[in-house]
């Protein structure tokens, strides 16, 4: 692999329509009027026309420059800047002016900050519960370096879902995420599980990175030992040129036998395809969820 490389060509169940529905302009409109990132935008989400035709959006707290340089990330890699202490209000206020009902937050990896960023995420989850009361906040987070007094933090602020992506398999760690740790982030989900069981805990794997079946198969099983209960898998694809390259496009037959193999493992809630990714119709699969484990 060298910095040539170039994004693989897709397969026809890959090729998704473009065309935006008339709340596509509003919502990216209002957003950048905001000051409010997003990792559809910044992550390069094949899915954000769609998304913000409905009038919503996943938002990036931390500003949009990364502390890590993953190999399957497009999101700029750079000294970020301080973090801004409005942020949290601003986001509630786009909630509850966007009439959201579940509001999905994650961030950039700050390695920079001596709690990782997790005093950001409490503020964000706080001020949305107060701002819009019957809103529910699912927060996807980095691993904090596995600091657990920085992840009980924002545990103790009271998201409705707690999303820590795994991403990938063991084997593939120092290749596709250079800077995280396959244990410490399976210690994630456990610790998090663990603290409060009554917030689910949620992760994310990528496709076609080069991992086995064998491989993905035991990492839904240390996946659901560590205590996650709702999953999703989507295919991944090379965001830029000299990024890690897809190593295989898994067809969508075959992600419906990985959702199956997931049900079997014992996830509560799963959702895979091509097209799906971590916080994509996240309300929806909390819900799915939630009809598995009412109370």
């Amino acid at each position: 692999m060298n910095g040539r490389t170039r994004p693989s060509p897709k397969p026809k169940w890959l090729k998704k329509r473009l065309a935006a529905g008339p709340g596509f302009e509003p919502t990216r409109s209002f957003l950048r009027e905001n000051a409010l990132h997003t990792v559809c935008e910044e992550a390069r989400c094949p899915n954000l026309r769609e998304c913000f035709s409905r009038g919503t959006a996943t938002f990036l707290i931390l500003g949009n420059r990364c502390t890590r340089n993953c190999r399957f990330c497009a999101i700029t890699q750079g000294r970020p800047d301080p973090p801004d202490r409005l942020e949290a209000g601003r986001v509630a206020a786009a909630a509850e002016d966007m009439n959201l009902a579940y509001v999905v937050v994650t961030s950039v990896t700050r390695d920079d900050l001596a709690d990782g960023g997790a005093s950001c995420f409490a503020e964000t989850v706080t001020a949305i519960r107060r701002r819009v009361p019957g809103a529910a906040a699912e927060i996807l987070v980095p691993d904090f370096q596995g600091d657990r007094e920085a992840l009980l933090g924002v545990l103790r602020s009271g998201p409705a879902v707690l999303n820590h992506n795994m991403e990938t398999v063991s084997r593939l760690y120092p290749v596709v995420r250079p800077g995280a740790d396959y244990d410490r982030s399976l210690g994630v989900l456990a610790r998090a599980a663990a603290f409060s069981p009554s917030i689910p805990v949620k992760t994310g794997l990528m496709l076609g990175l080069g991992e086995t079946a064998a491989e993905l198969k035991e990492t839904l099983k240390d996946i659901y030992r560590a205590g996650a209960r709702i999953i999703t898998l989507g295919q991944y694809l090379q965001p830029a040129p000299g990024k890690h390259p897809v190593a295989r496009f898994v067809p969508p037959e075959e992600f419906e036998q990985w959702k199956e193999e997931a049900r079997a493992t014992g996830f509560a809630a799963v959702a895979s395809g091509p097209f799906v990714r971590s916080s994509y119709d996240a309300a929806a699969l909390h819900g799915s969820f939630l009809k598995t484990f009412p109370d």
